[in-house]
């Protein structure tokens, strides 16, 4: 079996468990009076800031007692100082929620060292999916013409929060199309490379979904930005097909096989899809410490199946964080199942192009 087939049966497996889960029965906890902290490992300028600030007043309002639901910012070592800081928190009564993302999950995949934090000892309550887009600047834009044949002699500058971080996936992807892009790390958060982008500093960049509606698309009606690609979607086959939220603009996979000596097979491409399912799809997750009480926990699953459930979320959800998926309860589970499962020959691949490419030497987990 494929390393493709694996990945996807274990989204597809998500998927339906997803639509299977039931809402617990269990009586609600009351909210009232309490502040709910919603903790975000990165800046507040990126996408996974602008996930928590879209969905925490409408979390206020779904929780018994509408208590407030404030998002607190703790950026660091590319998501691991907060990760590494939730691990260690017993709060019991709901008032603290920590939002994870795919930056958080590569490095807990690949075994980073820094990592002192344990996913099964987390509650998921919520997961949604995205997507990402990645951009020139008008002068490079000038030369994009569906491939990256023309950009090959470009020496791009890319802020990036680190290579085992989710920046892994564009900076394979340029490696596969053999594009010169050359990362700055040590940025708090992908915001961070926007702004590095809008002073000059950079030439090239990627936001998730949710960034790159408020924070990108702007630069690229004025001009000063032209997108190259995005990372797409996978189908109900797990094929890659066109992120719905960006239908005009082409995936990775189409720009891959229209450019000379980029190839949509073999261990490169097994291991940059591999770890873009597990970085997308599932790719924002909402937790509870580890110790919270069942009731507790019921509580933020009802209230978020209630969110999804309003008649108005489609269209509101679409314009600030994208037309993805958005898993509760049993299914916020499962998709962190696949959030945290890459094939090893996948894990292999990425682990020796990081030494090669960057020097980053990691522990095998």
């Amino acid at each position: 079996m494929s390393l493709n087939s694996i990945s996807l049966r274990r989204l597809a497996a998500s998927i339906g468990t997803a639509l299977a889960a039931a809402l617990p029965m269990s009586a609600s906890a009351d909210m009232s009076g309490k502040t709910v902290q919603w903790v975000i490992p990165f800046s507040e300028t990126g996408g996974s800031a602008k996930w928590a600030n879209f969905f925490a007043p409408l979390l206020k309002e779904a929780l018994p007692g509408k208590p407030t639901v404030v998002v607190k910012f703790m950026p660091g070592a590319g998501s691991t100082k907060g990760a590494n800081w939730f691990q260690r928190q017993k709060h019991k009564d709901g008032t603290l929620l920590f939002g994870s993302s795919g930056s958080t999950q590569f490095p807990y995949l690949l075994g980073d060292p820094r990592v002192r934090y344990e996913y099964k000892d987390w509650n998921p309550v919520m997961a949604t999916g995205t997507g990402g887009v990645a951009y020139l600047n008008a002068k490079a834009g000038a030369m994009f013409d569906g491939t990256a044949n023309k950009l090959k002699d470009i020496e791009f500058i890319y802020g990036s929060q680190g290579a085992t971080r989710l920046d892994l996936v564009p900076l394979l992807a340029w490696r596969m199309l053999g594009m010169k892009v050359e990362p700055v790390f040590g940025i708090k958060g992908r915001g961070d490379g926007r702004l590095m982008f809008e002073r000059g500093e950079a030439n090239i960049d990627y936001q998730t979904s949710s960034a790159y509606l408020s924070g990108s698309m702007p630069l690229v009606k004025a001009g000063t930005a032209v997108p190259m690609m995005s990372w797409g979607a996978l189908d109900a086959n797990g094929n890659i097909v066109r992120d719905p939220t960006f239908p005009d603009i082409a995936t990775f996979k189409e720009v891959c096989e229209a450019t000379a000596g980029c190839e949509t097979k073999g261990d490169a491409w097994d291991a940059w899809k591999a770890f873009f399912v597990a970085g997308f799809p599932s790719q924002k997750i909402a937790f509870l410490p580890r110790g919270t009480p069942k009731d507790v926990i019921d509580t933020y699953v009802k209230a978020f199946a209630k969110v999804k459930a309003r008649p108005d979320f489609a269209k509101i959800s679409a314009k600030r964080v994208g037309k993805y998926p958005m898993f509760v309860g049993a299914g916020a589970k499962a998709a962190l199942g696949t959030a945290t499962s890459v094939p090893d020959k996948a894990k292999a691949f990425v682990t020796g192009w990081l030494k090669e490419a960057y020097g980053v030497s990691l522990r095998k987990k």
